[in-house]
């Protein structure tokens, strides 16, 4: 047996058809499309959404809401969660940077500490916006809060 004479398995193979290749094929004429229509036209595809001329539903339902694209969303910290930051990892100094490292919050996250609960521990804190309330409980225990 050589390489010439290889053949595939009988039955395991169909003889391709040839299509658009005159009446004699079998296949010629309207070359199996059926007739008129835009499926039997060349270039033709089926578009996304497309429910047969009918108005698709995403034209049917209302459009609502509204996406503000100047929003700026926060992280917010609690001063009793400063707290706990500072008992845990015995951070005097409170950043943007130690508590990325600490998995605190994610790269880039913009912090708010806000006033909810109290404070016991002088903390250095850098935020992008603070609250009247966690100010004042922040400074009244002697540490200092420093707007990024």
């Amino acid at each position: 047996m050589g390489l010439h004479n290889l053949t595939p398995a009988k039955g395991s193979t169909k003889s391709k058809r040839r299509i658009a290749r005159g009446q004699g094929s079998g296949y010629g004429g309207t070359s199996t499309r059926g007739h008129k229509g835009a499926k039997s036209r060349s270039g033709w595809s089926k578009k996304r959404n497309f429910e047969g001329g009918q108005m698709p539903l995403q034209m049917r339902l209302p459009k609502r809401g509204f996406k503000n694209i100047n929003r700026v969303e926060y992280v917010a910290i609690n001063v009793a969660r400063l707290q706990e930051i500072h008992e845990k990892f015995g951070l005097s100094t409170i950043d943007h940077a130690s508590l990325y490292s600490n998995g605190i919050i994610k790269k880039g996250d913009k912090i708010k500490v806000l006033g909810n609960g109290d404070i016991s521990a002088k903390v250095t804190v850098s935020a992008h916006a603070c609250s009247e309330s966690a100010k004042s409980k922040i400074e009244g225990v002697g540490g200092s809060i420093n707007l990024v």
